[in-house]
């Protein structure tokens, strides 16, 4: 099956929906080090490297060779930022929120059998609704039927508290579904939308489940390193253990991009007081930051949090940084390598990431989980087929 995907950034979305059986044809990205390494690890793709305007005004049913109805598939997340609920600006001022209309361009030239949008939940309460009310206007009037939910990663397998919003459009008069859990995972849902939107798992139904994912079933495999280095390739440090490791270690002899940020001087001494699952509310009073000092202690949980073996990862974010959540990996003094962030966020270890550190880190932390984007893509393919 044949798709594009746009606002492509290191290719979380494509790889995904690779597994379920869709080639992308073309990408765009904005950012040359996001889509240099979304070049690496889809040789056969189109990357065209520059604003998503720039492929609106080309004729991409030339370039392609596409007739309208043709494509299975159009994919994309326009960036986030002006919709995250962490944002300062959550309105329709925000000129990256209109970014949506080049991507409704783009859908009206090659009107494909199915559309895909995934963004963050903060997206659903935006201009009150009107920014979801407004997508399924332009997707309606194009001859679509559309839906949308709020979809856990947790329930398809994948060790993190991350919630997406999905909206799928099908062409033609469509009962749109979405994939069911299949882990039985659960996270505090704390954002607008979330009652009526996300899928529930009842209690009878939760038995059935498989067990969560945990940090430890993504990760224990990986050799110790130290923090502030940066690695060349590595041997493991053992033999897969469990499937989500057999998995992704498929197809891979070593360790690429194990290497991961430093910490200074007060920091690496604010870490053995940590244990796994806690966080800055175990290191003594006169250590902590003083900003912090003056913090109620059931403040910001997540800061300074050392993950548990046994438990989630919260959500990878563009820097694995102990002052903006649990980072701190369970049994070593350092943050998660960037290696350990993309098997967190369920990338094969045959996926190489390229560019500086912070870029690294960024293109992981920008992701969408492909095991998420997997069952996402199984379930397209089942409406379109």
């Amino acid at each position: 099956m044949k798709s594009i995907d746009l606002f492509a950034g290191a290719g979380g979305l494509s790889c995904g929906l690779g597994m379920a059986g869709f080639a992308p044809m073309l990408a765009n990205e904005l950012i040359e080090a996001h889509a240099n390494t979304y070049q690496v690890n889809n040789e056969n793709t189109n990357v065209v490297v520059g604003d998503v305007r720039k492929v609106c005004e080309s004729n991409l049913k030339k370039i392609l060779g596409l007739k309208k109805g043709e494509l299975d598939l159009l994919a994309g997340g326009p960036p986030c930022q002006g919709f995250s609920v962490n944002a300062p600006i959550r309105d329709l001022g925000d000129e990256r929120n209109h970014l949506f209309k080049d991507f409704l361009r783009v859908a009206s030239e090659l009107l494909p059998k199915a559309i895909l949008i995934e963004n963050v939940p903060g997206i659903v309460s935006l201009g009150k609704g009107t920014v979801v009310q407004q997508i399924y206007k332009e997707l309606q009037g194009l001859g679509y039927s559309v839906n949308h939910r709020i979809l856990f990663a947790g329930h398809y397998g994948v060790p993190q508290t991350r919630f997406r919003t999905i909206i799928i459009a099908i062409k033609g008069n469509a009962d749109i579904s979405f994939p069911e859990p299949e882990y039985n995972s659960n996270a505090v849902a704390n954002f607008a939308g979330a009652k009526e939107l996300c899928i529930k798992v009842p209690p009878l139904f939760a038995q059935e489940l498989l067990p969560q994912t945990t940090v430890y079933d993504a990760i224990s495999d990986l050799p110790q390193i130290d923090g502030g280095s940066k690695n060349p390739p590595m041997k493991y440090l053992k033999k897969a253990e469990g499937n989500y490791q057999k998995v992704l270690r498929k197809g891979s002899k070593l360790v690429h991009n194990h290497s991961c940020n430093g910490l200074g001087k007060v920091n690496l001494e604010r870490l053995p007081y940590i244990p796994q699952g806690g966080n800055w509310t175990n290191i003594p009073h006169e250590m902590l930051p003083k900003g912090m000092q003056r913090a109620r202690r059931s403040d910001h949980t997540k800061r300074y949090g050392r993950l548990h073996p046994e438990g989630m990862c919260s959500t990878i974010l563009t820097k694995c940084d102990p002052h903006w959540g649990a980072f701190i990996h369970p049994d070593q003094d350092r943050v998660l390598s960037i290696r350990e962030a993309a098997r967190i966020q369920s990338f094969p270890d045959t996926y190489r990431f390229t560019g500086s550190i912070p870029q690294q880190y960024e293109q992981v932390g920008n992701a969408v989980p492909p095991f998420l984007a997997k069952k996402i893509g199984e379930e397209i393919a089942k409406l379109i087929g």
